[in-house]
């Protein structure tokens, strides 16, 4: 784990003892989290963005808003947004710069968790959120703290298709049958980007909001984490994703009135970024190999299944 006197400094000014225990938790491709255990039984979360816990190989693409979101102004940023709505997130004990924070450790577990026990009252309650998000709309696109220096010189859609040929080229690079694919899988992107009109205006969105990436309080509120990536952005992006992760339970969470174009052209751009990002995440030495390769195969499945 990353350790330095900043960090023991940050721990000692907010608990006034040392931790007698770490451990990592799951998932944290971008930064490192782990539970710190103290002798009176007590816990917190420590956020860690430094590069020793990043994962991903360094990108000079241009994804715009979809860029790698990591950092602590981007969490900072995202956490006022989302707590300015109403949105429950994890509550901050105290920060230091550039790179840590020690943060409310919410016991409850994950949505995901949940979703075979009586996971409806949280849904619900997520499900507000989001349309709560929804309606909190700017006429710029770009993550919440980075609004007055994003170029809005491309729309959701042609940020979106920019990044969708990139994928494509390098998933066909990487796997026979896509470069099999590919010209049919190019010409689809094409005509479904050209069925989608022009629109004004972007909601709020988390960007990446799977059901492991809400936690579950003692009041059985849900709790959004990883919100690095918060973004004004198209609401068929991040419904696009939750029809993905959440499977049958999205019907809970399912909004009026999304753009069916969109959601069809977004729903195969991201099933291949879903294929070329965690091959391009395992060309390093991330841990969870197999279950990066499970998403790859699924997603896999879904591009080529693509008429």
């Amino acid at each position: 784990m990353y350790d330095d006197q900043a960090l023991a400094g940050l721990v000692q000014e907010s608990f006034g003892q040392r931790p007698v225990g770490a451990t990592r938790l799951r998932g944290g491709s971008k930064k490192g989290v782990y539970r710190l255990t103290f002798d009176d039984g007590s816990t917190a979360v420590l956020y860690v963005w430094h590069e020793s816990e990043n994962y991903w190989p360094a990108s000079a693409a241009d994804d715009g808003p979809l860029s790698d979101a990591s950092g602590l102004d981007l969490f900072e940023a995202g956490k006022a947004r989302l707590d300015s709505l109403g949105v429950r997130t994890p509550h901050v004990h105290a920060v230091r710069r550039p790179d840590l924070a020690l943060v409310e450790d919410v016991r409850g577990g994950t949505l995901e968790s949940r979703l075979e026990d009586d996971p409806v009252p949280a849904l619900r309650r997520l499900a507000a959120g989001l349309e709560a998000m929804r309606q909190h709309q700017d006429p710029r696109l770009g993550k919440v703290g980075l609004l007055e220096t994003e170029p809005q010189d491309r729309s959701c859609q042609r940020i979106v298709l920019d990044r969708a040929e990139r994928d494509l080229r390098e998933a066909a690079s990487r796997v026979d049958a896509v470069a099999d694919a590919r010209d049919r899988l190019e010409n689809l992107l094409h005509r479904c980007y050209a069925d989608v009109r022009p629109r004004s205006g972007h909601s709020l969105i988390h960007g990446e909001l799977g059901p492991d990436h809400v936690l579950v309080d003692e009041r059985g509120e849900p709790v959004l984490i990883d919100i690095e990536g918060t973004m004004f952005f198209d609401v068929e992006w991040e419904h696009v994703f939750l029809q993905m992760r959440f499977g049958d339970h999205y019907r809970w969470l399912r909004a009026d009135g999304l753009d069916e174009a969109r959601m069809e052209f977004y729903r195969l751009a991201m099933h291949l970024s879903l294929v070329a990002g965690p091959l391009r995440l395992l060309d390093g030495d991330f841990p969870d190999r197999e279950g990066m390769l499970g998403i790859v195969r699924h997603n896999l499945e879904r591009v080529l299944a693509y008429r």
